[in-house]
């Protein structure tokens, strides 16, 4: 008798659990997507990826869009909307690692889920993390450059944004190496927000001011690619340079490499927009989820180029994907 009531107990428990389970899959959820920034053609990438996982899942997602600009203070008073609007989760791309805190904190007491993508802040105040481990990001670039310029030599090196965390930690894990060789020197260090025309204005001030530059360190590709067109402007001859998965990028390297230039390209890939939808869900359905999903490098070397650059796609595509190609050629028009 014991044996009997023990099974039906365990057997209403089950029960009990999947009938849970299958009321929280058919439930649809409001969640608000913060635009972060739209100033290159990655962050349009990102949250393209995003927009097509939830058309996947139109059915049980209602998405409330809004645009901080790369504006701090913009995105705090969106996110403040966002809690008003008692959405269910809220995923942001924080644009300071510590400005938002308090109100991913109000965000979290008013029961929302708060996922970043992409990028961290210094506190605990959040559910879920998908990103890149770009300290190490930086470090590869970092440590393949000093090795193709034989530990010594002027370089120059190109940031994303001062004050996220993303552009913070490359050139962290960058210097890093170079600090640990001495015949290394820096230049210049410039931010130039991951933009093609910033970076090849930025290389070309700098190739004005200094009549040898070795290397060129650059945490993003479009600013690689400037990078090139500027030392091509000034008639210099090129130097090993760090690159990213940019297509554009990758289609100029592969032109270049049997002219004998050299390079690496580092990758976050921008499916990480469509992963953070996922782990969202995953979250509001009551599933258990890694609180931090830090993905190591992808890299791409000139022993692998050719797997990678297409031809047929805009320059402005990234190579590390989940959207389809037709996907992109709607979303970045030749």
């Amino acid at each position: 008798m014991q044996m009997g009531l023990k099974t039906l107990l365990t057997a209403a428990v089950v029960t009990a659990g999947m009938i849970t389970s299958a009321f929280a899959a058919d439930k649809k959820y409001t969640i608000g997507y913060d635009n972060y920034f739209m100033g290159n053609s990655w962050s349009v990438q990102l949250a393209a990826e995003f927009k097509a996982e939830a058309e996947k899942d139109k059915d049980r997602v209602n998405v409330v869009y809004v645009e901080s600009a790369g504006d701090t203070q913009k995105q705090i008073t969106n996110i403040e909307d966002l809690i008003t609007k008692k959405v269910d989760a809220i995923i942001t791309t924080p644009t300071s690692p510590t400005a938002l805190i308090p109100t991913l904190k109000k965000a979290r007491a008013a029961g929302i889920k708060v996922v970043l993508l992409a990028s961290t802040i210094k506190s605990q105040d959040y559910d879920a993390l998908v990103t890149v481990d770009d300290i190490a990001f930086g470090k590869t670039g970092a440590e393949w450059l000093v090795k193709q310029m034989g530990g010594k030599g002027n370089i120059i090196a190109l940031n994303g944004i001062a004050g996220i965390s993303v552009s913070d930690d490359r050139y962290k894990g960058a210097k890093e190496v170079f600090d640990a060789n001495p015949g290394i020197k820096i230049l210049g260090a410039v931010d130039a927000s991951w933009d093609y025309a910033q970076g090849k204005q930025a290389v070309s001030n700098l190739l004005a001011a200094n009549p040898q530059i070795d290397g060129v360190w650059s945490q993003g590709g479009a600013m690689t690619l400037g990078a090139i067109d500027a030392f091509e402007a000034a008639q210099r001859p090129l130097v090993p340079m760090t690159g990213e998965d940019n297509n554009g990028y990758l289609k100029r390297w592969q032109a270049l490499k049997d002219k004998g230039f050299v390079s690496i390209a580092t990758s976050k890939p921008t499916w990480l927009g469509s992963e953070a939808l996922r782990i969202t869900l995953d979250l509001l359905d009551g599933k258990s989820v890694t609180r931090d999903t830090v993905l190591p490098v992808p890299t791409i070397t000139a022993d692998d180029l050719g797997k990678y650059v297409k031809a047929d796609l805009s320059d402005s595509f990234w190579a590390n994907t989940r959207l389809t190609d037709e996907q992109v050629k709607a979303i970045f028009a030749n």
